[in-house]
């Protein structure tokens, strides 16, 4: 057993018993539930903390674990947690210790079984048990007393079990040092010498020293200072040996408590704090949550922090626009007239104190609270003026027409402040917009649809004016939210216009010269303006229309032939220009359309015009059929047949009409000598009337191979080289080289009578056609000494500057004989250099007999007679005039101007 002897002879006696059951020859006795003892007394100070430890129950669960709870009849004073463990709900003083004893109930959840046990509370100054005399100790210090053993080490059950209150040990003394506290002692030591020892961090372990014992007397002592805030207790352990380190008693444990002092300041987390609240926010809007912490125990009443706010900046409206929760640091707003276009940021002293606020005691500390006053569209935009006014061209589009511009006291560049404007009346076809200019917030009246000045002269806006965002509840939009704008539209000369454009008629084909089409004539949409309009041609493909350009009449000048490569679909497009007299004038185009009704004006003609056959007829038929320029019903279906002459075509073939458009030529005889035949087929076509045409059907008759085709010789026979294309040949190359002959002679002598004229000039001196070497810098225009006349009339050079004949340049071109030419008109003196070569290259352009050199090529004419047709029936779409050069547009803008000149309409 030990005991706890206060100062003035008072002790305690804490029995700490176990049970230890040994029977011999049984086995061992099932466990039983239950609490270790049934009354336990404690002894406890007069004033005990919240939430401190003050004794512990042991109960014996039998493996029952979690399934026990643990309750108190004084739940409003104490409180036991489910290791047994009884721990001040409150702070208990000697008056809550009359109502005893104390009842702690066990129950099992599972079984519903309850166990019981009383407490018996002492206060401290009151003696509980006298166990034995204590041997000298310092005055005013608390003895500890082992729990006494049998002889045979086995522990004595006792009825009660005390439990070791903490000792309880201020920070920060002053000393003097080493301080005793307790001393511990054994009951053995009455007759024998005894050493006491206590193991345990702040003994033996780290840190070490801070705790020492005197191994004699037993006294417990501390040797330095206490920190709470570093080692808030500690746990100890003490240990009683004989002389010879025999143990003699168990263990005990002792609990040292670090009692804490008020000796450290409340301490803000952020010593500046940023916080926001809305413009015209309602008294009690939470605004943020200012923290503080303190070292010190949070239990006690020195880490119990209390904030208040000591200064406001500014004090406008009021000097407490905002008050703080004393216990959470929350901050919220008391009063209204938060303007944040008056007041835009208010700045806060926030102070910390603990021991719960004593101004006196407490421990303070302060912060700074920056509270940001944000914007609310609580100002709509104003305009600054009543009507703003503008003017514009007619017919311009994307033209910025006049600048509204606005006041807004909200906070710029906010959607509260950038400005949205609406047009709300005097544009009804929508031909105005406001956009906003993003930098300064000006409203720009743009024209987005042609104005027509003969339609409307004036425009009259109402413009609004608004925020992005909608405005605060109850604010409402002013009359200086609305502005007019007034818009003056100019007139300027517009370009005459063609109406329909373009312009369709109907003509037959054929249609005669000077024959009237129609009065195609332009309006002028200048109502206002006394103007006259003139009438020109662009684009006439064929060169068949005139126009009147004073009545716009357009007359015919050659006939219209709805066959021609112009003529494009049975259309022919002619483009024509009206030009006003005004001052700059405008002009405009329009495109006349005329659709030539077909008539039956061409004959048909054989296709294909050449074709081969075999000598033996079988299968030898030959399909053929038509070609007409005209459209149906003035073309097919065709009626074929052989002419009469000569009588040899009827006798040696024959021609079957396969269907309407095709017909089969073959051969009437067995055999037939191989050769180039000419076959006369009249065609006649469908028109009223209709029309025939002889065409010549080219037949090669040769000798074929398995496969029906003419072999290799038979080919060259058929391609006409007979005695007559031989003699045709060898005439051609004789005259060819007659040709060569003449050509030879010819320049031959030309060259002759250059050398005689002596025209060539000494290389120095010949600046014509020659590239000048400048291989030194010189000093300016004063020392180029050049003789400038010599490039404004070459031709009157002096004969003494002409050079001898034999003084030629290395890179000059060899001269030959040159032809004699018919002399050219002498060109008078121009007085320059450009207007001479000019000169000299229409002469060059006009002379039939000058070189092939920068001139076009002449070829003779070959006459008529030739065995082929005419291919201009063919109507190729391969012809410059019909292909289709639209394509060129998709080709990007290297290609923009071919495909304006060679695409499109005709103009």
């Amino acid at each position: 057993m030990f005991s706890l002897r206060e100062s003035g002879g008072l002790s305690l006696l804490l029995v700490l018993a176990g049970l230890q059951i040994a029977a011999e020859g049984r086995g061992t006795p099932p466990c039983r539930p239950g609490f270790s003892e049934d009354v336990y007394e404690v002894v406890v100070p007069e004033i005990t903390e919240k939430g401190r430890p003050l004794f512990n129950v042991r109960f014996v669960d039998c493996g029952r674990g979690d399934l026990v709870r643990f309750e108190c009849s004084n739940p409003s004073h104490f409180r036991i947690e489910a290791d047994g463990v009884v721990y001040a709900a409150s702070t208990v003083r000697r008056s809550a210790l009359d109502a005893s004893p104390l009842l702690i109930t066990a129950s099992d959840a599972a079984t519903q079984q309850q166990w019981e046990a009383h407490v018996l509370l002492a206060p401290s100054s009151q003696q509980v048990q006298q166990v034995a005399a204590p041997p000298v100790v310092s005055k005013g210090l608390k003895e500890i007393v082992f729990p006494s053993r049998n002889a045979d080490s086995q522990l004595k059950r006792t009825k009660r079990d005390w439990v070791i209150p903490p000792i309880n040990v201020p920070e920060n003394s002053r000393g003097p040092f080493p301080q005793e506290l307790v001393r511990i002692r054994s009951d053995h030591d009455k007759n024998r010498s005894l050493r006491y020892s206590v193991t345990g961090p702040g003994a033996d372990q780290p840190p070490t020293g801070i705790f020492i014992i005197e191994p004699i007397s037993g006294e417990l002592s501390v040797n330095k200072p206490l920190d709470r805030e570093h080692i808030s207790n500690f746990h100890l352990r003490a240990h009683a040996v004989d002389l010879n380190g025999n143990q003699v008693e168990n263990p005990i444990d002792i609990v040292i408590n670090v009692i804490d002092m008020n000796d450290n300041r409340p301490e803000f987390t952020h010593q500046i704090w940023n916080g926001t609240v809305p413009e015209g926010s309602k008294p009690g809007t939470f605004v943020m949550t200012v923290t503080s912490v303190d070292k010190d125990d949070p239990r006690t009443a020195n880490g119990m922090l209390r904030y208040k706010i000591l200064s406001q900046n500014p004090e406008s409206p009021t000097s407490n626009m905002y008050t703080i929760n004393n216990k959470t640091g929350g901050i919220i707003t008391v009063a209204a007239g938060l303007d944040r276009e008056k007041v835009p940021q208010y700045t806060l002293i926030i102070q910390a104190t603990d021991m719960e606020g004593n101004p006196m005691y407490g421990l303070s500390n302060t912060a700074t609270a920056v509270i940001r006053v944000t914007d609310v569209n609580d100002n709509p935009p104003e305009f600054t003026a009543e009507t703003f006014f503008g003017e514009v061209p007619e017919n311009r589009v994307n033209v910025i027409v006049a600048n509204l511009t606005v006041t807004d006291k909200d906070q710029p560049n906010t959607p509260a402040w950038n400005a949205v404007y609406k047009i709300t009346g005097g544009d009804p076809t929508g031909r105005f917009s406001v956009p906003t200019d993003p930098t300064t917030n000006e409203g720009l009246v743009t024209v987005v649809k042609p104005i027509d000045y003969e339609i409307s002269r004036t425009y009259v806006l109402t413009v609004e004016a608004r925020n992005e965002v909608p405005l605060a509840r109850g604010i409402h939009s002013p009359r200086q939210s609305t502005a007019t704008v007034s818009i003056r539209v100019l007139d300027v000369n517009e370009s005459p216009y063609f109406e329909p454009n373009p312009r369709l008629i109907t003509m037959d084909d054929g249609t005669g010269a000077d024959t009237a089409l129609i009065a195609f004539t332009a309006q002028d949409p200048d109502r206002f303006m006394e103007q006259s309009i003139s009438y020109s041609k662009l684009s006439d493909p064929a060169n068949w229309l005139r126009i009147d350009p004073n009545t716009g009449r357009i007359t015919t000048i050659a006939i219209l032939d709805r066959e021609s490569p112009f003529v494009r679909n049975s259309l022919y497009n002619a483009t024509f220009m009206a030009r006003d007299s005004g001052k700059p004038s405008a002009s405009g185009t329009g495109v006349l359309q005329i659709h030539l009704r077909d008539i039956n004006d061409n004959a048909p003609k054989v296709f294909p015009q050449e074709t081969e056959v075999c000598e033996k007829p079988e299968p030898n038929a030959i399909n053929i059929t038509a070609l007409d320029g005209d459209l149906n019903p003035n073309a097919g279906p065709f009626a074929f047949e052989l002419a009469h002459r000569p009588s040899d075509v009827r006798r040696n073939w024959t021609i079957t009409r396969v269907s309407g458009d095709y017909a089969q030529v073959s051969l009437k005889i067995g055999f037939l000598e191989s050769g180039i035949y000419e076959l006369p087929i009249i065609i006649t076509d469908s028109g009223n009337p209709p029309m025939s045409n002889t065409s010549y059907l080219r037949i090669k008759v040769c000798q074929c191979d398995m496969n029906g085709d003419c072999s290799d010789q038979q080919h060259i026979m058929a391609a006409g080289l007979g005695t007559g294309a031989i003699i045709s040949i060898l005439l051609c190359i004789i005259i060819l080289l007659i040709l060569v002959l003449m050509f030879v002679v010819w320049m031959k002598r030309r060259d002759k009578e250059r050398q005689a004229k002596q025209l060539l000039i000494d290389p120095e001196d010949d600046v014509r056609d020659n590239i000048l070497k400048y291989d030194e810098e010189g000093g300016g225009e004063e020392d180029q000494d050049y003789d400038l006349s010599q490039l404004q009339q070459p031709d009157t050079i002096e004969p003494d500057v002409i050079r001898p004949g034999g003084v030629r340049r290395l890179d000059e071109r060899p001269l030959h004989p040159e032809p004699q030419y018919p002399m050219r008109s002498a060109a008078p003196h121009p007085g320059d250099i450009g207007d001479f070569i000019n000169e000299g290259l229409k002469a060059a352009d006009n002379d039939p007999t000058a070189p092939p050199y920068d001139s076009l090529l002449v070829f003779d004419y070959e006459g008529s007679g030739s065995t082929a047709g005419s291919l201009s029936s063919l109507n190729s779409s391969s012809s410059g005039g019909d292909q289709d050069y639209d394509y060129l547009n998709d080709w990007g803008p290297r290609f923009r101007k071919l495909a304006d000149m060679y695409g499109g309409s005709d103009d």
